[in-house]
């Protein structure tokens, strides 16, 4: 299933259990608009509720990631702070509650970045290039970003992307740990099918419960209430047996678990 844009805007593919986002804005080098911003957060609460997407795949359209904000537009940024369109779309991203993969082609730059770590995995071809350029423009970028960036890549990366608004180069960004992986241009897109296609055939209980666990630790607040709904799922959901007796029987296992069933709902 496809969902087709015309001008600026996302576009949505649903391919068996991968859907995908595409941010198209060709004549900007898919630089996200302020209507782009706000479309996200509810075209990711209807993925989120289709129980037969088990991944999400943030792309651009024509070998671009995304150049940032649409600087034509940064006025209503820029008024707005952490309380922008653009801060309410990252954060929704990140509190998406099924895996997520950047697959990142070209410029990943500013808002690009924003939207980049707030997914779960970073996948970049060869020839992406990665810049945070506010200090080249005079402004502050968002807090939860910069959190997320001290958490991903550390405090001296962080300062250093942002300090002197370089670009750097896929294989850099992966040093620092920006990047998860580097691919070249030729089998870009077949690897990000191959690795989309292996998280969506194990459990979801156990990739999504990993993923909340995750956001848990590195926030420092462990809800024990929320870990023993996970722990009881375990049984309750049939996997652990399904996964169990495939393994036994040397089969593919086929695991019946999906979110909206019985997500724990503790916690925020």
């Amino acid at each position: 299933m496809s969902t087709q844009q015309n001008g600026p805007g996302l576009q949505v593919a649903i391919e068996g259990a991968v859907a995908t986002v595409e941010i198209r804005n060709p004549a900007r080098r898919n630089a996200m608009t302020p209507d782009m911003w706000r479309a996200l957060p509810p075209l990711l609460d209807r993925i989120e509720a289709d129980p037969a997407v088990r991944v999400l795949v943030l792309t651009g359209a024509n070998g671009s990631f995304c150049a940032g904000a649409d600087i034509g537009d940064l006025d209503e940024l820029l008024d707005a702070g952490d309380a922008s369109v653009a801060v309410a779309a990252e954060e929704r991203l990140a509190a998406f509650a099924k895996p997520t993969v950047a697959a990142i082609e070209g410029p990943c730059i500013g808002g690009g970045c924003q939207l980049a770590v707030a997914c779960d995995l970073r996948i970049a071809s060869a020839g992406a290039r990665f810049g945070v350029p506010p200090a080249k423009l005079g402004l502050v970028y968002p807090t939860p970003t910069t959190r997320r960036l001290v958490q991903l890549i550390g405090p001296a990366a962080t300062k250093f992307l942002i300090f002197t608004g370089e670009l750097i180069g896929a294989e850099r960004a992966a040093a620092m740990g920006l990047v998860d992986e580097v691919v070249a241009v030729d089998g870009f897109a077949e690897r990000v099918a191959a690795l989309t296609a292996t998280i969506a055939s194990r459990s979801q209980l156990s990739v999504v419960a990993t993923k909340d666990v995750v956001r848990m630790v590195a926030a420092g607040e462990v809800d024990p209430a929320r870990l023993a709904q996970w722990h009881g799922l375990v049984r309750a959901s049939g996997d652990a047996a399904e996964g169990v007796a495939a393994f036994g029987e040397r089969r593919t296992p086929d695991f019946g678990w999906v979110l909206p069933a019985d997500r724990p709902t503790t916690g925020d």
